[in-house]
């Protein structure tokens, strides 16, 4: 699994440092602080490839560049199991020539979700510069998807069909009635939003006269077989998610076939904004279901496999809801922050922090995570800060109790725990009518 990542001079910083841990690993932050960055940081150091190099249709995923005029040098480590020897890599910018060199791919595969829905596959049978994963003379990098490649299909620059995608995919399987949809069918089960609201294969359809294919659809909780096309963002990236997994398995099997070689026993998952499009109660179980779904793959791969999660997170909810599961001997959470005193000018700053339980999503919206002042509107702060320092000062009458009294009516909610301290103090002071 992926160990460590040190970036010296390069993106936001001109050092960063990870030690990563070998299940769960979540990435806190800013905007533009260099979450998503990392990720593709990490997967260049897994494959040697930027995404958006591989495929030119990507917004997203593009080659780092050096930080100031020094030269800039990615340094990594991973294990390949199952003797667990630790490989070190160095990669480093050439200026001259534009590009980074360096290293060695890694030995297992690897799925990369960006947060705007395009998808990176690295599997170690099939892609390389040599042998394996060549197409002729030509070496075939990687798989990188579009949004529209995930659900349509992906081809190379010479028009040779790679993967068929998502729709004719998903019909064949289903029509095939073989381990492939009944392993569909599995993780789509358990990255459901709840028991409640399973996520089930309906009939093949058809959406329209001028388009032929058979469509696959869900079963929706009100009873109708909705075409995947037709669903919902966060039902969609889901789907796509448990395709590119279910493809990815499917076709590594077959490689390893031809070429006569074990399956690889490693697996490393990473997510961008896991929680994009996600329902609050889909948040709430995202990550139980995706360490499940871990647990699952791996009880298809050959013993003594492991998978490994990367994750990035705006919601309070994700991070509430890993409080049962976090083990701190396997998980780990980090946090980027934008530090800045008078001495010094704004430096970005990766740490890893102690994941302390915090019973409440709000509690974690003041938490280092997000660094809110409280979990309400901008408004309600002010009020509250305003009323926090009435009843810390010195005396008052009882026209600016009332002025401020209107303010929190117009910001609080009737039951909200601060009236219990606001009327306590007033009582204090006399205030009360």
């Amino acid at each position: 699994m992926l160990k460590r990542l040190s970036l010296e001079n390069v993106g936001p910083a001109p050092a960063m440092e990870l030690q990563f841990a070998d299940r769960l690993n979540l990435l806190t932050g800013d905007n533009g602080l260099g979450k998503s960055f990392l990720l593709d940081i990490a997967w260049w150091a897994l494959t040697k490839q930027w995404p958006a190099d591989v495929n030119r249709m990507l917004s997203s995923g593009t080659m780092a560049k050096s930080y100031g005029d020094n030269d800039a040098n990615i340094y990594s480590s991973f294990s390949n199991n199952p003797v667990q020897e630790e490989i070190d890599n160095i990669g480093w910018f050439d200026r001259k020539r534009q590009i980074w060199k360096g290293g060695l791919p890694f030995g297992g595969l690897v799925i990369y979700v960006q947060a705007d829905g395009s998808f990176s596959v690295w599997d170690p049978a099939r892609n390389g510069w040599q042998g394996p994963g060549c197409m002729g003379d030509v070496p075939l990098p990687a798989y990188v998807f579009s949004p529209r490649e995930v659900w349509h299909g992906l081809s190379d620059i010479n028009d040779r069909r790679l993967c068929n995608g998502l729709i004719a995919d998903w019909a064949g399987w289903q029509k095939e009635q073989g381990p492939t949809i009944k392993l569909l069918t599995k993780i789509l089960e358990i990255l459901s939003p709840s028991p409640d609201e399973s996520i089930k294969i309906g009939a093949l359809t058809r959406i329209s006269l001028n388009d032929v294919r058979d469509m696959p659809t869900v079963k929706m909780t009100y009873g109708q077989d909705v075409p995947v096309l037709h669903a919902s963002s966060g039902v969609r990236r889901i789907l796509a998610l448990c395709y590119l997994l279910v493809w990815t398995w499917q076709e590594h099997i077959q490689a390893c076939k031809l070429l006569g070689e074990p399956t690889a026993r490693q697996l490393i998952f990473m997510i961008d904004e896991v929680e994009a499009h996600l329902h609050p109660k889909w948040q709430r179980s995202i990550i139980r279901s995706l360490l499940r779904m871990s647990e699952e793959i791996c009880s298809l791969l050959i013993p003594r496999s492991e998978t490994q999660l990367i994750i990035t997170t705006h919601s309070p909810l994700i991070l509430a809801s890993m409080e049962p599961f976090f083990d701190p001997k396997i998980d780990k959470w980090f946090d980027i922050d934008l530090i800045a005193d008078n001495d010094h000018p704004p430096q970005v700053q990766l740490t890893e922090q102690p994941f302390i339980r915090r019973g409440d999503a709000t509690n974690w919206l003041t938490s280092n995570a997000f660094d809110l002042k409280s979990g309400g509107s901008l408004e309600a702060e002010q009020v509250l800060e305003e009323a926090s320092v009435l009843m810390n000062g010195g005396p008052i009458d009882a026209a600016q109790v009332g002025e401020i009294e209107q303010k929190l009516r117009e910001v609080l909610g009737d039951t909200d725990p601060f009236w219990i301290r606001w009327r306590y103090v007033l009582e204090k002071k006399g205030l009360l009518p």
